[in-house]
């Protein structure tokens, strides 16, 4: 973990939505899934997760969403990386990337690395996602069942309210045989970042419970399966 300054360079509209370039050294710079905590001299707010949708010159794109004071020039206060982030088997080559409930934005930073190792993708969202790479195949979460079981990877994002009933609707993944894999990026406040052990972000495995701050927010789907 590192410690640092960044800065708003740009403010772009990403799925319809504000997101931001962010300027920062690279070893502040977070792999999909993994996210850093940004603050500022404003006042007692909680510090941002910002979390990695895309590659840019001298730092990232940052996910959605952004505090509205947040303009070009402003000054952030990082630390990160944080958490544990999604690991691309290299041997994948039937990508699934499934926005449940939001845009694809944290899972977009899986699409190069999968293209790049000639994997076949598919993305699951019913939000309108831009600027997509032609290769990438878009279909509705009422596909979920049939993308899923095509895939040999697959690569969730749903906030921590609908675990239980995203749990339902792909509850055949806990039979999957060991070759495919399937991981989930579990939405929850994270406001320490691992340090005070506040259990805000606390999710419930299979028969216990584990902080998304630092033992997530990504989890292997077994892991967390009822």
């Amino acid at each position: 973990m590192q410690t640092g300054q960044g800065q708003v360079s740009e403010l772009i509209l990403q799925d319809g939505l504000r997101s931001a370039r962010i300027a920062c050294s690279g070893n502040l710079i977070p792999s999909p899934g993994q996210y850093l905590l940004a603050g500022d001299d404003s006042g007692p707010l909680l510090p941002v997760p910002l979390f990695y949708t895309d590659s840019a010159p001298s730092g990232f794109i940052a996910a959605p969403p952004l505090p509205d004071s947040w303009n070009p020039g402003y000054t952030l206060r990082l630390r990160g990386p944080l958490g544990r982030g999604f690991a691309l088997p290299a041997s994948s080559r039937r990508v699934a990337l499934v926005a449940y409930d939001s845009t694809p934005a944290r899972l977009r930073g899986l699409i190069r690395p999968a293209l790049n190792q000639n994997a076949a993708v598919v993305l699951v969202c019913d939000s309108v996602s831009d600027d997509l790479a032609d290769d990438v195949e878009v279909q509705p979460t009422s596909a979920l069942a049939e993308v899923c079981e095509w895939a040999n990877y697959i690569a969730l994002d749903v906030v921590r309210e609908n675990l239980s009933e995203l749990r339902q609707r792909v509850g055949n993944l806990n039979q999957f045989p060991a070759s495919r894999e399937a991981q989930v990026l579990v939405r929850t406040p994270i406001p320490c970042g691992g340090l005070a052990e506040c259990g805000v972000c606390a999710v419930t495995l299979k028969s216990n419970w584990m902080m998304a701050c630092k033992d997530g927010p990504v989890f292997d789907w077994r892991d967390i399966w009822e």
